[in-house]
């Protein structure tokens, strides 16, 4: 079957405003935006080799084009989280059979030309097009010339093309240039983002935060968190070790991580911990040896992300000593 090759990525911001604002977008994504899944980055602002989300913070890379809805692990990936049609249109391409997997160096000739991974493009009428990347394969259900609304399931949120996360890019475009659906104009004011946006109900904006706490007998693999497997439900009471970990989105250089673990008898371990650069995604864990058996009961670790005096975001998880 002939190949049908998606939008290439490689265009340029819009510059200057708008001439019309006649799309109204709704999250592509089946998954609440504060529990079930988060916006990872943003279209970036930044002309120069850095980059500036549109609250000229840091959630954004050089010449990222969309916008990256993500879910919090692999395993929520596998268990299937619908991408659905952001507005109305006509489906104008479709690519399917990229693997979901974890990029790293050594795939960049294979996803030569294919970084989106599997993937949609809609057709909304008036210059308007948005572009959905990174999707599931084999999940694909439209097909070229599928007339969508927006209750229309394009596919799942995968893995596939040049990601390092489960999540769909979300790539809007008006004449072939790229907009930021939530400043259209490209204007940036710091201090005073744009109120005016393409969405039809307003996304929130999350400037990081707590994705996962969990316990294990060690300090996990990164790899291991990010698929969702990484914490225990229950250990034993001698385990060799007792660690609680935190994983996070957003981080920047200068913000600190307060882990604590409270046990059966009162607090456990409290220690705070400063991230050193700008992470899209990290991880820190705390713990102690075991020396003697672990106190039965139930531990409670409370992992929080402050950004100077403000506090970003709190989660908490457990785990039982038996």
């Amino acid at each position: 079957m002939r190949a049908v090759y998606l939008v290439t990525l490689g265009l340029t911001l819009a510059a200057g405003p708008l001439a019309a604002r006649d799309i109204v977008l709704s999250a592509p994504v089946d998954c609440d935006l504060g529990s079930d899944c988060f916006i990872q980055q943003y279209v970036d602002h930044d002309p120069s080799r850095a980059s500036m989300d549109f609250h000229c913070s840091n959630l954004s890379y050089n010449t990222h084009k969309g916008t990256d809805f993500a879910l919090r692990s692999i395993a929520q990936m596998e268990r299937g989280v619908n991408v659905i049609a952001a507005a109305p249109g006509t489906v104008q391409a479709t690519r399917d059979g990229v693997r979901d997997e974890i990029y790293t160096r050594n795939r960049s000739s294979e996803l030569d030309s294919r970084e989106c991974g599997n993937g949609v493009v809609i057709n909304h009428g008036d210059g308007w097009t948005t572009q959905y990347c990174h999707l599931k394969r084999s999940s694909i259900a439209v097909k070229t010339g599928d007339r969508v609304n927006l209750s229309t399931v394009l596919g799942q949120i995968g893995l596939s093309g040049r990601t390092q996360f489960p999540h769909v890019h979300l790539t809007v475009r008006k004449d072939g240039a790229v907009v930021d659906p939530f400043d259209p104009d490209g204007t940036i004011t710091c201090g005073a983002p744009s109120s005016e946006t393409l969405w039809k109900t307003p996304l929130p904006y999350r400037p990081g935060g707590v994705l996962a706490v969990g316990f294990s007998n060690a300090v996990p693999k990164f790899d291991d968190i990010k698929a969702g497997h990484a914490a225990a439900q229950t250990l034993p009471v001698d385990a060799p070790a007792l660690v609680v970990f935190g994983y996070a989105f957003g981080g920047k250089a200068g913000d600190q991580m307060q882990l604590r673990i409270d046990g059966p008898d009162g607090e456990f371990m409290n220690q705070t911990v400063e991230i050193e650069k700008n992470q899209a995604q990290f991880f820190r864990a705390i713990g102690k040896r075991h020396t003697a058996d672990w106190a039965k009961g139930t531990y409670r670790g409370t992992v929080t992300l402050k950004r100077g005096t403000r506090t970003i975001s709190t989660e908490q998880g457990s785990v039982q000593i038996r």
